[in-house]
């Protein structure tokens, strides 16, 4: 498979939330497991209210004392603490990155939430080394 990286892409910034789809790619940038997204809607890169920025990232596998196995996004400008995490709703993400297999309305507020957001995590964890890097694109 050679060396994986990630790459998230959105395109559904609704100034409530900001929907995405996240590609594991390998050394040949072909597909190897494909989810759903969800963060924070773009606030200037404000802390704990902004999705992160567009950019290049180094990511590492993390052990969470909140949410278990997870991957902690580094060297975002200005922000520390970014995670990707299980969760479902945009009220559960703090400036982090939620990922799921599809996107539905669970909670019937009216907008989409990531689901089987536990399953999801676990099988990225499985795939991804211990270290990768993380491409954002926002549009």
């Amino acid at each position: 498979m050679g060396k994986l990286s990630l790459l998230i892409e959105t395109n559904n910034d609704d100034g409530v939330q900001t929907l995405g789809v996240m590609y594991v790619l390998n050394g040949r940038n072909e597909i190897q497991f494909r989810c759903m997204t969800l963060e924070l809607p773009w606030k200037n890169n404000l802390k704990r209210i902004s999705c992160i920025p567009a950019g290049t990232y180094r990511v590492v596998k993390h052990k969470s004392p909140k949410f278990g196995e997870c991957f902690w996004v580094k060297d975002v400008p200005g922000r520390s603490e970014i995670l990707i995490h299980k969760g479902n709703y945009h009220k559960d993400v703090l400036g982090c990155v939620l990922v799921g297999d599809d996107f539905k309305d669970i909670n019937k507020d009216w907008r989409l939430d990531v689901t089987n957001s536990k399953q999801t995590l676990e099988k990225l964890y499985k795939i991804m080394p211990s270290e990768f890097e993380l491409k954002v694109f926002r549009s």
